[in-house]
């Protein structure tokens, strides 16, 4: 993989990042959840852009980190609103401790985040810090959203796509700028790599809805059917609704106005992935995705840049159109 050399130098440096010592009950869990893995995508998206530009590109690596400690920050807080109870196939933070240490040591990744941010040259700062503020804050409003369609029925594709693309898209969006901004790249090419950013992350996050359902609890990292057994109104279920008809729409309304704790999950959600492939609502959230990644590969192949220093970019791109976790 050409973006392995990137990968392993972010590895290092999420390694040698320290967040406090004292007190321990505070510092702990963001060593934790830090140490977790994961797939380091914004990270290596900032850092891949900047190589878009420039060989110094390790220049990026602590403001890349940032972006993956206010990434962490905001699950940390998502999975106790979500009352998950895995992340990466390890015990969620409000589960290891509690829920006041999961909110308390997230705020003081927030801190952190832009303590790394501070690394940015002086130059280009100020850019940064109000282009990372205003997505910070659409990061917030596309999770409000989130919350308000828990008690809505009326809940639309549009709105859907637009819930996604503020709670998860701009982040994605905003690496790849960050980087071509630490390059000095000009606005026209830093845009149009938050424009690329923005709907890869589209693709990625209609790819996490399709996994949640169909896909393998070892790789996935997550609870396989979290988002049936909690009705969350997702690409999926919202589409289920548009096409089921007959007993297939009775079968659905059924299983979604029954409480929890009266029924088997299991049952519930093998149900309903059944409901899914029926209607052949695998294969439309796919291609949904699909179209989104290959709008982003477009954008990036229309940058004016040498093919070699896209090939890092492209091949990880096109990694997270074939992944399974």
């Amino acid at each position: 993989m050409t973006f392995q050399p990137f990968l392993e130098a972010i590895g290092k440096q999420v390694d040698n990042t320290t967040y406090g010592a004292n007190p321990i009950e505070l510092y702990e869990p963001i060593q934790y959840i830090m140490s977790l893995g994961g797939k380091r995508l914004r990270p290596l998206l900032t850092t891949l852009s900047a190589h878009l530009f420039t060989d110094d590109w390790h220049k990026t690596l602590k403001p890349a980190v940032a972006v993956e400690v206010f990434h962490n920050f905001t699950l940390m807080h998502d999975d106790i609103m979500d009352c998950a109870p895995l992340r990466r196939g390890k015990p969620t933070v409000h589960e290891k401790w509690n829920a006041n240490t999961a909110i308390l040591s997230g705020d003081v990744m927030l801190v952190n985040a832009y303590e790394l941010l501070l690394d940015v040259e002086p130059a280009c700062l100020p850019k940064v810090i109000k282009r990372f503020n205003r997505t910070a804050a659409e990061v917030c409003e596309g999770q409000q959203f989130d919350m308000n369609f828990e008690t809505r029925t009326d809940v639309s594709q549009e709105e859907y796509i637009e819930m996604i693309r503020l709670k998860t898209s701009v982040l994605l969006g905003f690496a790849m700028e960050l980087g071509g901004i630490i390059a000095g790249a000009d606005d026209a090419t830093t845009q149009a790599l938050y424009d690329a950013g923005v709907s890869m992350g589209l693709g990625f996050q209609l790819k996490d809805d399709l996994l949640d359902v169909y896909g393998d609890p070892e790789k996935f990292g997550k609870q396989v059917g979290g988002d049936i057994i909690a009705n969350k109104k997702t690409f999926m279920l919202i589409e289920a609704l548009l096409l089921a008809e007959g007993e297939t729409k009775e079968q659905l309304h059924y299983w979604l106005t029954q409480e929890q704790g009266t029924y088997d999950t299991a049952t519930k959600v093998a149900a309903v992935t059944d409901i899914y492939t029926q209607l052949g609502i695998d294969k439309i959230a796919e291609a949904k995705a699909n179209a989104y990644f290959a709008h982003g590969f477009e954008v990036l192949q229309n940058l004016p840049v040498a093919e070699t220093r896209k090939k890092p970019l492209l091949d990880f791109a096109e990694f997270l159109v074939g992944r399974e976790s």
